[in-house]
């Protein structure tokens, strides 16, 4: 699970059963303060956020499968919560809602 950014948006014509009807979305990793840091990923949108949002990404298959409510998914990258605040060593570091 990690810390991660809506940076955009993805649409493709072709798509497998599973992902038909989702929406996908592009998302950079950051660290608790919000500077990027790893690989941008696609990821699979549960909780209806948007570009800008900070959320809370899973990248496992069984796990996101889980989220999704379906077992035979081809899906390892979900969207699962947003973020509104993070604290690190009892500082606040990032207020959503400041």
């Amino acid at each position: 699970m990690f810390l991660a950014e809506v940076i955009g948006t993805v649409v493709s014509p072709i798509s497998v059963p599973e992902l038909k009807g989702r929406t996908h979305l592009m998302v950079r990793p950051v660290t608790p303060e919000g500077e990027a840091k790893g690989k941008t990923k696609i990821a699979i949108d549960s909780i209806g956020a948007g570009v800008g949002d900070r959320v809370l990404v899973v990248d496992e298959g069984g796990s996101a499968r889980q989220v999704l409510g379906d077992p035979d998914a081809g899906i390892r990258t979900v969207i699962l919560g947003f973020v509104d605040s993070v604290s690190l060593h009892g500082k606040n570091v990032y207020d959503h809602l400041a």
